[in-house]
């Protein structure tokens, strides 16, 4: 049997003390300025590091999507590159934001959601693929295990091209979930045989039902039943599913919710409307890392052309939050849906 995936045994304590739902910029610099910019609030601040990561010359980073973090430390980034020619779609980094290595050529711009876990004494990185509409398992060094395509058996596609998966969750017995954000909308269930178990979802707006099932977690955190979570994106919301797929509860007053992680009984939403929100075990807010509706309507206007304008971006505020990973010491490291890419570290200071 498969050990439980790194995410849910990130054990080290998470203080989870309510505070006030405000955020908190503190020693704001400018681009130019030599402060480090603190952001959140009461037990939850963070400085905050843009640009992190030293690329070699021969990775040119496209919209960079997500991170996944190995037992040493290392941190694993996926992109989508934009050149011509294939490129690694996996960057790899040590703490300190050292290359280390990369991998992936076969994702070239297709590298999406990523997570990691224990198998037997053994890690693997299970990627989506989105624009090869696949899901892949691989070692740590980037051989391929296997890639799936749409689950034939579920009856729900009447073509291959009805399918693109976003992200996977990992379960405690071996198996997995699948969530199809980008095609039609359903979750797949798999067993730790990598056999399909059974589809649920499709889109639309009532209970069980999703739109954009953008990224998935398994939520163990103490005093909760085992469940799934689903970041239901166009709808705004979380839902939660039990682990055969009924449907359980909402989070609402989310901003197109894009990423899930658990430390301790702390779970990290990546919110891809310019905010990351912290919710203690009962899925209330602990803090928000950055919320300025103003700047939200800005990046957000004209096509959310900002993207594409890194002058226009502020030290401190994050355009569009797409991937966001908890290390085992509270850091955050964040991958952001941009032009050109970019990785911070919110590194945890309060």
């Amino acid at each position: 049997m498969a050990l439980p995936n790194r995410r849910q045994f990130l054990h080290a304590s998470a203080a989870a003390a309510t505070v006030a739902a405000t955020p908190l910029f503190l020693n704001a610099d400018s681009k130019s300025g030599s402060k480090a910019l603190r952001v959140g609030s009461g037990e939850y601040v963070y400085e905050c590091q843009h640009d992190w990561g030293e690329l070699p010359e021969s990775i040119q980073w496209g919209a960079t999507h997500d991170v996944a973090i190995d037992a040493d430390g290392l941190i694993y980034i996926t992109h989508q590159s934009p050149a011509k020619g294939p490129m690694d779609a996996v960057v790899v980094f040590d703490a300190d934001g050292k290359y280390v290595r990369s991998f992936g050529k076969e994702f070239h711009g297709g590298g999406h959601g990523l997570d990691l876990r224990n198998e037997n004494g053994q890690e693997f990185l299970y990627l989506s693929d989105v624009k090869n509409r696949q899901i892949a398992k691989l070692d740590l060094a980037g051989e391929i295990v296997w890639t799936k395509g749409f689950p034939t058996e579920s009856g729900k596609y009447p073509a291959a091209n009805k399918y693109c998966p976003t992200n996977i969750a990992l379960a405690a017995d071996g198996g997995f979930y699948v969530g199809d954000g980008y095609g039609s909308s359903y979750v797949h269930q798999y067993d730790a045989d990598a056999n399909w178990v059974r589809s649920f979802g499709g889109r639309g707006t009532k209970p069980g039902e999703l739109n954009c099932p953008h990224g998935l977690y398994v939520d163990t955190r103490a005093g909760r039943e085992p469940s799934l979570c689903v970041t239901d994106r166009a709808n705004n919301r979380l839902q939660y599913f039990t682990l055969d797929g009924k449907h359980l509860s909402y989070v609402d007053n989310l901003v197109y919710p894009s990423s899930l992680d658990v430390r301790g009984d702390v779970m990290l939403v990546g919110e891809l409307d310019s905010r990351l929100t912290l919710l203690d075990k009962e899925n209330n807010v602990l803090t928000y890392l950055d919320d300025d509706p103003a700047w939200r309507k800005a990046v957000n206007a004209n096509g959310r052309k900002v993207r594409r304008n890194r002058d226009k971006w502020v030290d401190g505020k994050f355009v569009h939050p797409h991937g966001a990973t908890f290390d085992a010491n509270g850091n955050i490291y964040l991958a952001e849906w941009v032009v050109g890419g970019r990785v911070s570290l919110l590194k945890k200071v309060g």
